[in-house]
């Protein structure tokens, strides 16, 4: 029973030390691959990006990981470990504990520890630091960790692999489906717009709307003015009105500015550059200056079938072309004006194809919410299972 199992600190059943600190005026020695934080998982290393730092001869014994060293995270993400299982010894740098156990079986227990640790959020009181944070040496030193006979937890860690061997599989396999009822969507919806029935017309965005950009201001938590409506305001659930900010216009400038039922407003620059939002039913807001708003003119053409058009493959591919193709790296309002929007001459097809999209939307949603559902389960019972094994429960 755990109860009954002895607590060691690292520093009485393992020695610890940090790599070699980064200095490229003052390093010497020839450039030898090395891990950084970034490479290192839980469980596992991530060596497609490794970097090259000058090591000297004498440097070797110091700051290189030996395979069944367990090499821990300083900084970055403070905590993550995972076991260097290679033959070839590699170099580390300072930002990384390299942790060798006496007893090398230990390593797998220690690892499933920090992991549990992690998982229900104690870990971090022992890191340092009220910004970024750090797991320094010292306090790695003193962490605790129960240590029960090798037999004990040779059976125990036993029971962990082949769990959480099966847990990964079924991960994969509920992550491939999320992936595929994703995929089963975004396949509809282009095909809507590409394998296009009679009556249909093509007309630029800008002989069907009005496109104006955004209003220039500073945000404010206090109530000075309208809402002001932003790019990071636009997530992929919508727009959360009750954490949007405020700004000062002047009364003659709002019209201008004012957000009315069925705009959509663009994202024209950042990482997002093109993502969208049909604005429905708004409070007292107006759009700021990263956004452009489109407004529909030509009753030929509904807002919300726009908005479609603008999930559509077709409409990214054009979104990554003028973004590459410019200099400052956005998508102008000429350029949103210029893309060419596929529509049913029709309103009623129109309504009848939007009505049948947020259908299958419908659908999808409900399919992809049981599939993370899943997947939260599965980390749910990864947390048990490390739970039940240091309470001495497997």
């Amino acid at each position: 029973m755990s109860g009954a199992w002895p607590r060691k600190k690292v520093s009485e059943i393992a020695k610890h030390s940090l790599g070699k600190m980064l200095d490229r005026s003052k390093n010497k020695g020839d450039l030898k691959p090395y891990l950084r934080n970034q490479n290192v998982r839980w469980f596992d290393f991530d060596l497609s990006d490794v970097s090259e730092m000058r090591f000297l001869p004498e440097e070797l014994a110091k700051y290189t990981v030996s395979k069944g060293d367990v090499v821990v995270c300083e900084g970055g993400y403070p905590g993550r470990a995972a076991i260097w299982d290679q033959d070839k010894p590699i170099y580390f740098q300072k930002a990384l504990h390299r942790v060798r156990f006496s007893e090398p079986d230990r390593n797998k227990w220690f690892l499933y520890y920090l992991l549990s640790r992690d998982l229900d959020g104690t870990l971090k009181q022992h890191f340092n630091g009220a910004g970024i944070q750090h797991f320094t040496g010292e306090a790695l030193a003193q962490f605790e960790l129960p240590v029960p006979p090798l037999a004990e937890q040779r059976r125990i860690v036993s029971i962990l692999d082949e769990a959480f061997e099966g847990i990964a599989a079924a991960k994969v396999n509920a992550e491939q489906n999320l992936c595929n009822v994703r995929e089963l969507y975004q396949n509809h919806l282009q095909s809507v717009f590409t394998q296009r029935g009679p009556g249909w017309a093509e007309k630029r965005l800008g002989e069907l709307s009005r496109i104006k950009y955004g209003y220039t201001d500073s945000a404010s938590a206090q109530i000075v003015g309208p809402q002001f409506l932003r790019i990071t305001d636009l997530q992929p659930s919508g727009v959360d009105w009750d954490t949007v900010p405020y700004c000062s216009i002047d009364k003659t400038d709002l019209p201008k500015y004012r957000l009315a039922d069925g705009d959509i407003v663009f994202a024209r620059t950042g990482a997002t550059t093109g993502k969208s939002h049909l604005v429905t039913n708004p409070p007292e807001a107006v759009f700021a200056s990263y956004l452009i708003r489109v407004q529909l003119r030509d009753k030929a053409v509904q807002p919300k079938f726009v908005n479609m058009f603008f999930q559509t493959r077709s409409y990214w591919d054009a979104i990554r072309a003028g973004v590459s193709g410019s200099a400052q790296g956005g998508f102008n309002a000429t350029k949103l004006g210029d893309l060419v929007i596929p529509f049913p001459e029709s309103p009623s097809d129109q309504t009848s194809l939007v009505a049948k999209l947020d259908e299958l939307a419908a659908d999808i949603k409900r399919l992809a919410n049981l599939y993370e559902r899943k997947l939260q389960a599965l980390d749910a019972l990864k947390r048990s299972l490390l739970h039940q094994a240091f309470a001495g429960q497997l």
